[in-house]
């Protein structure tokens, strides 16, 4: 399993100005970045390898990549701030395992070796960068401005470009030089800044990002959210056909049973045939009520025909315990079908496990939406203890979330509250209402 980090979004279309100031900003940026960065990859990784054969070097090194990991995703964002373009992907390992195994699990990781290999790489790219810039537009500026500070200069017959250039000493040629000079560096400052962040956001991007490696993770991952997909869909099956089973079903039992004694009495005694036929039509109803309820879990048609917020306060009216229902969408928008489904039985479930074993006295439930997610919260006041634990409730409900590459996280400490947080993206899920 991998950390897959998709390509991050950039602001809109800039002016050549904004463009410039932010190139000069990140260019200025660069120095005390690179310092903090050369000192610490320098230092951690020869202080990690000397006492490595004390063990003292394992969490060193992790730090120092940890560290190396934090200023490459500065870096990352400000060169996709400076150019407008967004970077290819980039994907770090998830870390495993506890203590030695954990470090060993944080030193293995490739993409955390490139961070540390370009703070030493970038540094004099990065000094360079800075010196450049720094140089092309205050000397540009100060050779433009020559002609109000030359007076201070000292007079001699030797010195100046206009001396170096043509032999002899002429003031007005000397300024001259010098201005049409610095009109020349500030012209051409704007391609100079450019062309130096284009330089600077190419290490980045040879060093911070492995698009191969990030597909192949995105792969995997896809991967991972079918077989959820596959898992979650047998698993309603077997709770769907469980439910058929231990209730309409032996109700429809029951009720061809009782047609049946109808029958035989119909001609000997239709007065005890009356009775039977009251039975038979009060199980023909409880049948009825029970599968509008197994396919209100299903597919609500309160849910496609008016959406998800009513379809909760349904819900939220039919559960046993208390519920307080906050629905915070966007008012007459329509989110994504899979994904109004996925909240919905996020929440449908979350009620029915607080129903069943939470022991509370209110639920609250509070769902929002932003331009990337969507975010469901179910607490409750109840006993606590619930957990992710393979053959439980709520292991289903990360696998219906992970169809969707939707989040789950459970916080229940023994005695609760219990709350539950669902992430649902809305980014790559489309609209098949």
């Amino acid at each position: 399993m991998t950390e897959y980090v998709p390509v991050a979004a950039v602001a809109g279309p800039t002016t050549a100005g904004q463009r410039f100031w932010r190139g000069y900003g990140y260019l200025l940026g660069g120095l005390p970045l690179c310092i903090v960065a050369f000192v610490i990859a320098v230092v951690g990784f020869a202080a990690g390898v000397g006492t490595i054969v004390v063990w003292l070097g394992l969490p060193i090194l992790a730090g120092t990549l940890r560290a190396s990991r934090g200023l490459a995703g500065v870096e990352r964002r400000g060169a996709e701030w400076a150019t407008g373009r967004p970077l290819p992907p980039h994907h770090y390992r998830e870390t495993r395992g506890r203590g030695i195994g954990r470090l060993f699990s944080m030193i293995a990781d490739p993409q955390s070796w490139r961070d540390l290999l370009h703070s030493v790489v970038a540094f004099p790219v990065r000094l360079a960068m800075f010196v450049i810039a720094v140089v092309w537009t205050v000397g540009g500026l100060g050779s433009l401005l020559y002609v109000t500070w030359e007076w201070s200069l000292p007079r001699d017959d030797n010195g100046g470009l206009f001396w170096l250039i043509f032999g002899y000493p002429f003031r007005l040629g000397e300024i001259a030089i010098n201005t049409g000079l610095g009109v020349i560096m500030l012209a051409t400052a704007p391609l100079v800044i450019r062309g130096l962040v284009a330089t600077r956001a190419g290490l980045a991007r040879g060093l911070l990002t492995n698009q191969t490696a990030a597909l192949r993770a995105r792969a995997a991952q896809l991967e991972s959210s079918r077989r959820a997909a596959v898992q979650a869909e047998a698993q309603t099956l077997r709770r769907l056909e469980r439910d058929i089973h231990d209730g309409p079903q032996q109700r429809l039992v029951r009720l061809n049973m009782d047609l049946e004694a109808v029958a035989r009495r119909l001609d000997d005694n239709p007065e005890k045939a009356r009775p039977l036929v009251a039975e038979a039509l009060e199980q023909s109803r409880e049948a009825l009520d029970e599968l509008r309820a197994l396919s209100r879990g299903i597919a609500p048609p309160i849910l496609a025909d008016r959406g998800l917020g009513p379809a909760l306060a349904a819900a939220a009216a039919r559960c046993p315990v208390e519920v307080s229902l906050d629905v915070a969408l966007p008012p007459g928008q329509r989110l994504a079908a899979a994904v109004e489904n996925t909240a919905y039985f996020v929440v449908t479930e979350a009620l029915t496990n607080v129903a069943k074993h939470a022991h509370a006295s209110l639920c609250t439930v509070v769902v929002s939406a932003d331009a990337g997610r969507v975010l469901v919260q179910v607490r409750d006041d109840g006993r606590g203890g619930a957990h992710l634990g393979k053959g439980h409730g709520l292991a289903g409900l990360a696998d219906r979330l992970a169809t969707v590459e939707g989040v789950l996280d459970v916080v229940s400490p023994p005695g609760g509250p219990t709350v539950l947080t669902a992430e649902i993206p809305l980014q790559g899920v489309g609209d098949d209402r």
